[in-house]
């Protein structure tokens, strides 16, 4: 029985890029000159430090420009609030998303049903395992998917007849 599997992944070497050209672009930048601003990558999530709110705002326009470029899905990015740091600077905390949370997936799987397609969709952990008979009523699914805005970046993968 053919099938898909929806997923929500994020290349974390292209995170890793992006952030260091971020960091280069900001070193070098007229405005910065001065002022200690701090991208700093751990695991799945990005902390960055720097003297002003409207400094911060220009750190995450440069950082978000980068990941665009390198093709990564800016809506898998998940901004914490803005924190005062030590001395007079601000500290933000921008969570990667990886997988697809639960709630996503039912959400994703109520969608598929009620578009009346001829297709089953199931959650298996952090993806969505979608199979149907014919080869047609999957690529019709993906490209209902894809119109649609799940605040998610969506992937599809292991297509298998």
């Amino acid at each position: 029985m053919p099938s898909f599997d929806v997923v929500s992944e994020v290349n974390m070497q292209e995170v890793t890029n992006a952030v260091a050209q971020a960091q280069k672009e900001i070193d070098t930048r007229y405005d910065f000159k001065g002022i200690e601003t701090l991208i700093e990558l751990v695991e799945s999530t990005l902390t960055v430090r720097t003297a002003s709110d409207q400094k911060l705002e220009a750190v995450r326009e440069v950082l978000r420009a980068k990941l665009m470029k390198r093709s990564v899905p800016v809506d898998n990015l998940d901004y914490g609030k803005v924190e005062a740091a030590t001395g007079r600077s601000v500290r933000q905390v921008i969570t990667i998303k990886q997988g697809i949370e639960v709630d996503k997936a039912k959400e994703i799987v109520k969608f598929i049903k009620d578009t009346k397609m001829k297709v089953q969709a199931s959650i298996q952990g952090d993806v969505v395992r979608v199979s149907g008979k014919s080869r047609d009523d999957l690529q019709d699914c993906i490209q209902q998917l894809k119109a649609k805005d799940f605040s998610l970046s969506l992937q599809f993968k292991n297509f298998r007849d």
